[in-house]
């Protein structure tokens, strides 16, 4: 039986005075204070009555990334279930989020409590993090040796909200046997770290609390995506791993002194959570010849199932993410359910290795995505090259992909629709250079002038997540449909100028 924790458990064992969790300009954890620290939170959380299974919410500042990763151990120590808040989102957002998953203790940061209803606020456990502490203070206990409350592999372990939804929220359930790929490894120990500014509450940025570690490396976390602190941290650490989102990208690329910058120590570049285009990511490249550079690509509900594109294959097939690794498998199919062809775009699905996720207290159709057989239905249009090698061609779905974070434009709509001017709504996603794809709403009034557009974007502020607001609303007289009704998005085009 293998538990999440047990990787910190093996490596504060074995490296007990090595950095394990670095967040810039803050502090650092080694991981034997990692492992100590978090079995002494563990114990004050069974003593506020954490109980197996019990929810434990991370209502969590970025700059609190030592508080997140010694609560996200504590948590599982304790035989809790972990559920990491995105904190961009609305308080009615995150209010939902709470409500749903009914968390039996909240951690949040001191500038977050305004996000929690009153009775939740005046139980939480606030956080008032000092520079290189956890900040969990009141839930400290004196003994600081090893505490694993009994749990079972395919016990429920964490639940990830994909978005903040305006109807019923979708929680992935994670098992602690379907968290990663490999759950323990037993690496050498590099002294070097793996970089990333991915938000902690993401699939992505979960990840790298342990996978760097699986690999003998530090985490070094970045809280907000700065390139010129990047590029210096490059020259200063030496990383010798790192994860990029596409618009870090596109930022690291305009920035002149990334050119001048000394980037020899990196072996692996990931790129992931969102589209890029092939001649961005070939010049990125360039400034790492010698690294294995991959354009990754999975999804919070296949967890398990990752693509990497080989090395020294990049150049060769653009636009490709890669193949699967195995025991995933990838299948693609069109409409009926049939097999395609070499090069032919069908509906991608894949089959994680393990058992298969599934939404969190959830209604039977929630669940859609998920194949009884154990194929997971991606939403997303792709196909095959003559050699295997998976290429993403669109979406079936209507989600935009903002930045490395999936806004949902049904989501926005339903924002829309609540306020008493609109008529009609439509949301879409349009190219940007930086972010990949930005956010734009087209509306119909029920009256000539009964609102403007900064007037509805105020009033999806106070609705969505900061980066689910529309960038810019149009007012049209009309929107496009075909003959059956249905708003034709494609033809949506924002004005000249």
């Amino acid at each position: 039986m293998t538990l999440i924790p047990d990787q910190l458990r093996w490596a504060a064992d074995h490296f007990p005075d090595q950095t394990g969790f670095e967040v810039a300009g803050v502090g650092a954890l080694t991981l034997g204070r990692w492992h100590s620290t978090s079995s002494q939170v563990a114990r004050g959380l069974v003593a506020r009555g954490v109980q197996p299974g019990d929810r434990v919410a991370m209502v969590l500042h970025p700059r609190d990334g030592l508080t997140f990763v010694c609560a996200y151990a504590a948590i599982h120590k304790a035989g809790g279930v972990a559920v990491p808040v995105n904190i961009r989102q609305s308080a009615a957002q995150v209010r939902t989020i709470l409500s749903h998953c009914d968390p039996a203790v909240v951690i949040v940061s001191e500038d977050l409590v305004d996000l929690l209803a009153d009775e939740t606020a005046a139980s939480a456990v606030v956080v008032s993090s000092a520079s290189g502490d956890t900040g969990l203070d009141e839930l400290y206990d004196a003994d600081d040796s090893d505490l694993q409350v009994p749990r079972d592999d395919d016990d429920l372990a964490e639940i990830l909200y994909t978005s903040g939804t305006t109807s019923a929220p979708k929680g992935v359930a994670v098992r602690h046997t379907n968290s990663a790929l490999f759950l323990t490894a037993k690496p050498e120990w590099s002294g070097r770290p793996w970089i990333h500014a991915s938000p902690l509450f993401t699939f992505s940025g979960l990840t790298f609390v342990y996978q760097p570690m699986r690999m003998g490396m530090s985490t070094l976390y970045q809280p907000k995506f700065d390139a010129k602190e990047w590029l210096r941290l490059t020259e200063t650490e030496k990383p010798r791993a790192c994860f990029l989102v596409p618009a870090m990208v596109e930022l690291l690329l305009a920035e002149p002194a990334t050119f001048t910058t000394d980037w020899s120590s990196y072996e692996i570049v990931s790129i992931g959570s969102a589209p890029i285009a092939p001649s961005t990511l070939v010049r990125f490249a360039q400034l790492v010849p010698e690294a294995l550079v991959t354009n990754s690509y999975s999804m919070t509900e296949a967890g398990t199932a990752y693509f990497m594109m080989p090395k020294g294959e990049l150049v060769n097939r653009p636009g490709s993410v890669g193949k699967a690794v195995p025991p995933a498998e990838v299948r693609i199919l069109d409409d009926e359910g049939h097999a395609v062809g070499t090069d032919e775009i069908g509906n991608i699905q894949v089959k994680p290795a393990g058992r298969m996720r599934e939404y969190y207290n959830a209604p039977p159709e929630a669940e859609g995505i998920f194949n009884p057989d154990g194929w997971l239905r991606t939403g997303d249009l792709g196909k095959f090259d003559a050699d295997g090698f998976l290429y993403i061609v669109g979406r079936a779905k209507d989600v935009i992909i903002r930045g490395g974070l999936n806004v949902y434009s049904a989501d926005i709509e339903s924002v829309l629709y609540q306020h008493p001017a609109v008529r009609e709504a439509a949301v879409v996603g349009v190219e940007h250079k930086v972010l990949g794809e930005d956010v734009v709403a087209f509306v119909v009034l029920n009256e000539p002038a009964a609102a403007t557009p900064d007037e509805l974007i105020v009033f999806c502020r106070e609705h969505l997540a900061d980066y689910s607001t529309p960038r810019r609303i149009h007012l049209m007289d009309e929107l496009p449909r075909n003959a059956t009704g249905k708003v034709v998005k494609r033809e949506l085009v924002e004005p000249a100028g």
